[in-house]
């Protein structure tokens, strides 16, 4: 303990005094521990839930006792409009499945209530290892999707324990979308609910009061088959002017509304349900339930057609339902540089069909882009190594005089034209780019069941036998190997030929196309150092 005591006193911690390796260690460690660390520590935990729930052949009821949440309190545009009521408790019997839709790539199942119960998964990459449908709901949370509550109290109870009747109780879409019609009769007031089913994942429906009554409706609870630590969870609001509102799980005040949204859609890392409107707007407003998890209602009009989507937030879908809809797939803060990458990605895999080899393509075309800050880094550092010699001798003259050590050495900087900061700020720009394509990988749901290669059968999820890690760690050390160092001292060179064991333990849980993305860039990276050194090894003979 004394011995690292004494190591620290003795060396004034100023920037000018560590080496350009020692600044991009520092940089890049204190960057990752704030990205990852703020994932771990101010997103909102979750209890352990089943990630990939399947639907079983001979399946039990699927009906589920639900919970009373707490009073939306969040007022609408105007503050006399009435609020929606909470759902009172209601019995099992209006958990009953009244109405399916079978589409050829979901099943769509409707309870006595008029709401979307659950939505079962059919396309390949949607199934679990034993090949069984994925389920998007797996607790029972409320509202559920299409649920009205009036601002009526009297009326509200009511509407929670008279079942509806429905038009046609078995639908199969067969590439043109067919029409459903709920209609519940309260006490005289007839509510009727007509739905529009499309093959896509989207509908379209129409609330029609045989009177005025105030009420809101609710595009449901966010999807919970996929909820981490590592990605964004919970409601996002797009707004008139387009700017985007996210409300994390967690994170509700349940006092927040918005006038003429564009979007309003819950969300876990993968799945979505949403309304949306582009013309017209949705008036939201956003409740919160016991565990301040954000809640969307929007505010009903009678005869109004509105449109919603449930499924996977996959590009493909969602584009062709609307182009503006894409933007429920959100990067988080790098946005800004993570959509237009995501896009090249999309791009590269309709000439690439396999999505490791995307990524590779990726990487290499990044690489590629990067390779002029690339060599000016590389450059850099190769200068500073020549002067390693001359700094060790600057810090053991002046060892006890910090001052005019620094004062030598921007002396012997100016001289030889070297910038101490000129490795370390260009890959310090690489940055944004690796939290951009961390946040692509992470929450591109096309890589969910994408095969690689071997082993690698599904790049969403990490590498069952951590190969993709311990080779990620093997290329990290080899670029170190070849890479210039002008350590002078050695407990900073400790600490460096240390990164590829701590990195390789760090990323042995990260998904699979994350951690091959960071192996292929180790291994361009290599390629560069080389072809940079045996550049400057020729222009030095030169010399």
């Amino acid at each position: 303990m004394e011995r690292y005591k004494k190591y620290f006193l003795e060396r004034p911690f100023v920037i000018d005094n560590m080496s350009t390796q020692m600044r991009v260690v520092i940089a890049t460690v204190l960057s990752l521990i704030v990205f990852i660390g703020y994932d771990y520590l101010f997103m909102p935990k979750i209890a352990p839930q089943v990630a990939d729930a399947n639907r079983t052949a001979a399946s039990a009821p699927r009906s589920v006792a639900e919970t009373k949440p707490a009073a939306p309190s969040a007022a609408p545009a105007s503050a006399q409009t009435p609020k929606p009521k909470a759902a009172p408790l209601q019995s099992g019997a209006l958990d009953r499945v009244i109405a399916t839709v079978d589409t050829a790539n979901m099943t769509m199942e409707f309870d006595a209530l008029g709401r979307i119960s659950q939505v079962y998964l059919k396309d390949r990459q949607y199934r679990n290892e034993a090949g069984e449908e994925l389920k998007l709901f797996n607790t029972p949370k409320i509202p559920k999707p299409l649920e009205i509550r009036f601002s009526d109290p009297q009326l509200n109870d009511l509407a929670f324990k008279t079942p509806y009747t429905v038009s046609l109780s078995s639908v199969t879409l067969n590439g043109e979308p067919k029409t459903i019609t709920f209609t519940q009769n309260l006490d005289g007031l007839v509510v009727e609910k007509v739905v529009t089913i499309y093959p896509d994942h989207h509908y379209d429906f129409v609330v029609k009061l045989s009177e005025p009554k105030p009420y809101y409706i609710s595009p449901g609870f966010r999807p919970d088959l996929r909820i981490d630590a590592y990605t964004v969870h919970g409601a996002m609001v797009e707004e008139a002017d387009g700017t985007l509102t996210i409300i994390e799980d967690g994170d509700a005040k349940g006092t927040e509304s918005f006038r003429k949204a564009r979007i309003a859609v819950a969300f876990d890392r993968y799945y979505a349900t949403a309304f949306y409107d582009f013309e017209s707007g949705i008036d939201v407003v956003v409740n919160k339930d016991a565990e301040e998890n954000p809640v969307l209602f929007v505010t009903g009009e009678s005869g109004r057609i509105m449109h919603g989507y449930i499924g996977p937030k996959e590009h493909k879908i969602l584009m062709a339902i609307h182009p503006e809809l894409t933007k429920i797939i959100e990067f988080g803060w790098f946005t800004f540089i993570a959509a237009p990458m995501f896009k090249v990605l999309m791009w590269l895999h309709t000439y690439i069909p396999n999505w490791g080899w995307t990524i590779v393509a990726l990487t290499f075309l990044i690489r590629l882009i990067l390779y002029p800050l690339t060599y000016k880094g590389m450059v850099s550092m190769h200068r500073l190594k020549e002067l390693a010699p001359k700094i060790k001798e600057i810090q053991a003259k002046y060892k006890g005089d910090p001052q005019k050590m620094n004062a030598h050495m921007m002396e012997l900087y100016k001289k030889h034209k070297a910038n101490p900061l000129g490795g370390c700020l260009p890959m310090l720009l690489q940055i944004p780019v690796f939290f951009a394509i961390y946040r692509v990988l992470l929450n591109a749901i096309e890589l969910k069941g994408a095969e690689w290669i071997l082993w690698i059968h599904d790049l969403s999820v990490m590498d069952p036998y951590y190969v993709l890690p311990i080779l990620m760690g093997a290329s990290m050390w080899a670029h170190q190997m070849v890479t210039p160092s002008n350590f002078t001292d050695p407990m900073q060179e400790k600490i460096f030929k240390w990164l590829p064991v701590i990195f390789t333990f760090f990323f042995v849980t990260f998904p699979a196309g994350l951690v091959l993305y960071w192996l292929t860039n180790n291994i361009f990276s290599i390629a560069q150092q080389l072809l940079i050194n045996r550049m400057l090894e020729k222009n030095k003979k030169a010399d």
